[in-house]
């Protein structure tokens, strides 16, 4: 059998598979009971910029009888020699297969990379099918993550679940498998095991539950339990208050795609954008303390030696006090030259402030997310702001020596028209001109996404507009652009239609992911790795069509296959939300303004202050008649 050094010298970019890293803990392998991997399904590169993976590689090591270590998807050629070799995948830290891990626990943040979690099991020698690994010892597979919002589509393969914040969860779940564990170390039964961890709350096992569909239609039909401890709705974890930032990372020998150090500032969103499925499952928001978060920078340019830090956030000039934060951690580390990045800023001149503040005062570029080219449309996804602000704030840049300016916009938003497209024209055309009546040549870059009408959102029971419809709005685009003097890149409209059937699918989606990958699917995206002709193949193979997950209108009373995830955001407000999309009606930010009832108003201390406010104001009769503020 070939080394493993032979191996690494036929690969790109080896350090990916070496370990070693500065930070990275190695703990006894035969001394340590517990034993965990941590599996991200993609390359090291995007794997190591990823938050997740190092807040539960931190808490996991905190415990003293357990050891976590990390793995990443193997790129293609990695993938090829380990098969080619009989060298099954291992962990970064020992080096150890995975099948001889305890537990492996997938990241899933992104619907594209569930082919990777099937190679990355099967490179390991662990069957694909939870159903196929009762029979042998091999690890207990479990998975968290955005994407397991609507865990359906990879139910036959994951054999536990964790549903939102994993980071009390895990040491819940650990308990759980200490005491079930035998007195000699052997590792649970596993169906005890997964009936016992059914009833922990935010905990599901998809076996234990049975879905049937309509004969003729194929819609959901019931989705019931079928084990005792199995809970009927399982409920989103959230932690009250957000745990101590990771401030000992472990440092990549290769440029990773975020090349710096991050702290969270704050945890979720209120500002309530119709199409931001974040902005629904990361509620209620929780803002570390300022002392916090200061010390956390401290410790991280300490630890670490970074030269940058990004202070993360869904809406980072939303933290409060970030002025305060901004000029305090300029002043400590004047003398380090420090620099300091703040991703999601709002579209105003506030922003602007804040990044002027900013150590070294650089004009690299700005970059903002208008998101729709009219008010109208602005208005209907309740990103409500005015082409005057848009036009202040740029102009404003502009004044203070910005030259460059990226712009993110969507195309196929609900209730978009041709005249919304080319308002993205008119508006950029108009932010080219303010820059040149400064006297300046200013750079515009425009991207534009597709719209994906994600769960658990308003618009989660709308269709994705089809290729045949959005081509023609991305080539007006185009040439307005062009016209605009803009530069103009956009999506592969393949890769999103994929993304909307299979964040959108049903527990059968699990055939077509299994089947595209037994055809060679993998990293799918990488626009030079998908292959949209195989995964046609897949669906027709299995009788399914993509089309009924992506382009189908579902009625609001239609079973979808994720009701029985709760996120904590009512039905009712989603409804609420979603008509007045079609009134074009914003609804204002509960930080600023009254508790919207969105479901979570007892979820923290912030939000039942703000309930306990529209009460006094409206009454409890008047809200439960109105199921909020819908009037305000």
């Amino acid at each position: 059998m070939p080394s493993l050094d032979s191996i690494l010298r036929g690969v790109t970019k080896p350090a990916r598979y070496t370990g070693g890293e500065w930070n990275a803990l190695v703990k006894g392998w035969e001394t340590t009971p517990v034993r965990i991997a941590l599996a991200y399904p993609d390359v090291y590169e995007i794997g190591m910029s990823n938050m997740a993976i190092p807040i539960l590689y931190d808490i996991l090591n905190r415990q003293p009888d357990v050891l976590a270590e990390r793995v990443y998807a193997p790129w293609v050629d990695m993938a090829a020699a380990l098969r080619r070799a009989g060298t099954p995948l291992f962990s970064l830290e020992s080096r150890h297969p995975l099948s001889d891990f305890d537990i492996l626990g997938f990241s899933l943040g992104y619907e594209l990379t569930y082919t990777n979690v099937l190679n990355m099991m099967d490179l390991a020698g662990i069957p694909v099918y939870s159903e196929e690994r009762d029979g042998g010892s091999f690890p207990l597979v479990i998975a968290g993550g955005g994407a397991c919002l609507n865990p359906e589509p990879m139910a036959d393969f994951i054999d536990l679940f964790v549903i939102g914040e994993g980071e009390e969860v895990v040491v819940e779940f650990l308990e759980l498998y200490r005491g079930l564990r035998s007195n000699t170390g052997e590792r649970p039964d596993r169906r005890e095991l997964l009936r016992a961890a059914a009833a922990i709350p935010g905990v599901y096992v998809p076996r234990f539950y049975e879905v049937r569909y309509h004969a003729g239609s194929g819609i959901l039909s019931s989705f019931a339990p079928i084990a005792p401890d199995a809970q009927c709705r399982i409920q989103r974890r959230v932690v009250a208050t957000l745990p101590p930032p990771v401030t000992r990372p472990v440092m990549p020998y290769i440029e990773i795609v975020h090349d710096r150090g991050a702290v969270e500032v704050q945890r979720g969103c209120s500002r309530g954008c119709r199409f931001c499925q974040a902005g629904v499952i990361y509620r209620p928001v929780r803002e570390r303390p300022l002392e916090e978060v200061e010390q956390a920078v401290t410790q991280l340019v300490r630890n670490c030696g970074y030269s940058e830090v990004s202070l993360l956030s869904l809406s980072t000039s939303d933290y409060g006090g970030i002025d305060k934060l901004i000029a305090g951690l300029s002043d400590r580390f004047r003398a380090e030259n420090l620099s300091l990045s703040l991703p999601s800023l709002r579209i105003d001149n506030f922003s602007l402030d804040l990044i002027e503040a900013l150590p070294e005062g650089r004009k690299m570029g700005l970059t903002f997310a208008p998101e729709a080219g009219t008010e109208r449309l602005r208005q209907a996804i309740n990103k409500p702001i005015s082409d005057d602000v848009i036009l202040e704030t740029v102009t404003a840049a502009y004044q203070r020596g910005w030259r460059s300016l990226k712009l993110y916009f969507m195309i196929g938003l609900p209730t978009e028209t041709m005249e919304d497209v080319d308002g993205i024209s008119r508006l950029v055309g108009r932010i080219v001109q303010a820059g040149k009546l400064k006297g300046n040549l200013p750079r515009v870059r425009v991207s534009a996404g597709i719209f994906i009408p994600k769960p658990h959102t308003p618009y989660q029971w709308l269709p994705q507009e089809t290729p045949d419809s959005l081509i023609p709005k991305c080539e007006s685009l185009k040439v307005g652009l062009r016209r605009a003097k803009a530069s103009f890149s956009w999506p592969d409209t393949a890769t999103s239609f994929l993304e909307a059937a299979l964040s959108r699918g049903d527990r059968r989606i699990g055939k077509v992911i299994r089947r595209a990958w037994e055809t060679g699917c993998t990293f799918d995206a990488w626009s030079e790795r998908f292959d949209q002709a195989k995964w046609q193949e897949a669906f027709i193979y299995c009788g399914l069509t993509p089309h009924f997950y992506a382009h189908r209108t579902r009625s609001l009373d239609e079973l979808l296959p994720w009701a029985h995830i709760d996120v904590g955001v009512g039905q009712a407000f989603l409804r609420r939300e979603f008509e007045r999309t079609l009134a074009a009606r914003a609804t204002p930010d509960c930080r600023s303004g009254l508790c919207q009832v969105c479901g979570l108003q007892q979820a923290s201390a912030s939000c039942r202050r703000k309930y306990a406010a529209l009460l006094s104001e409206k009454g409890a009769e008047a809200v439960g008649r109105s199921g909020g503020v819908a009037e305000h």
